[in-house]
């Protein structure tokens, strides 16, 4: 495992089985964190909305859900009562109406901040969107980053050999333990593919999750 040969082919069987995307296709995500570009108030919004659905569903269900409430949002605006409707999550509707009220202010602040570090501290306080989340949006936006979730979390301790790491994952609160485990495991991918970071945890995490990389 963690080879050249071993990821190029996880990549492969994950295009022939048509799961080559996130949010994004495999090659949108790969062209975007080569060459970032700047996203619209509309775009931003988009991609935060997006996150938000996206826990607790399938990519195929999440893009279902984020379709019917973007095109809800430009045709009626931030109505909750309608948005609830169509989707019965209280918590997550209301986030996604302060989301698109405020999306230019949101998306201006966020292309002000100067380095990675601040971009996603400032996306982690965005409504609804928490610290592995924020990692999540930000390697949407361009970032290339990592969202340490439970999947990366179980590989990095897999990578660094230590049975006590895997008591310590943990989905809510990532433990510095972990994250230099997955630091390194992601370190020596990016040394055997030359690939970005945020491309290697995609594929990664879509293979865990689709049984390819048994744990």
């Amino acid at each position: 495992m963690f080879s050249a040969s071993w990821f190029f082919d996880l990549d492969k069987r994950l295009r022939d089985m048509g799961l080559d995307s996130d949010a994004q296709t495999f090659d949108e995500i790969k062209q975007n964190l080569s060459c970032p570009k700047k996203l619209s108030p509309d775009e931003f919004a988009g991609q935060a909305i997006y996150v938000i659905l996206a826990g607790g569903f399938s990519q195929k269900t999440a893009k279902k859900i984020h379709q019917k409430i973007m095109e809800y949002l430009f045709l009626k605006g931030s109505d909750f009562d309608g948005l609830f409707a169509m989707f019965h999550n209280k918590n997550k509707i209301n986030a996604v109406c302060k989301i698109w009220d405020n999306r230019k202010s949101f998306c201006d602040d966020y292309y002000l901040k100067e380095s990675t570090e601040e971009r996603i501290n400032f996306l982690s306080k965005l409504p609804h969107i928490g610290k592995i989340t924020a990692h999540h949006l930000a390697r949407n936006l361009g970032e290339d980053v990592v969202k340490y979730d439970i999947w990366i979390q179980r590989l990095g301790a897999l990578y660094a050999g230590n049975l006590d790491l895997q008591k310590k994952i943990d989905n809510k609160k990532l433990t510095t333990e972990i994250k230099n485990a997955c630091d390194d495991m992601f370190a020596c991918i990016v040394k055997e593919t030359g690939l970005p970071r945020g491309y290697i945890d995609v594929v990664l995490w879509k293979a865990c999750q689709n049984g390819l990389i048994k744990l």
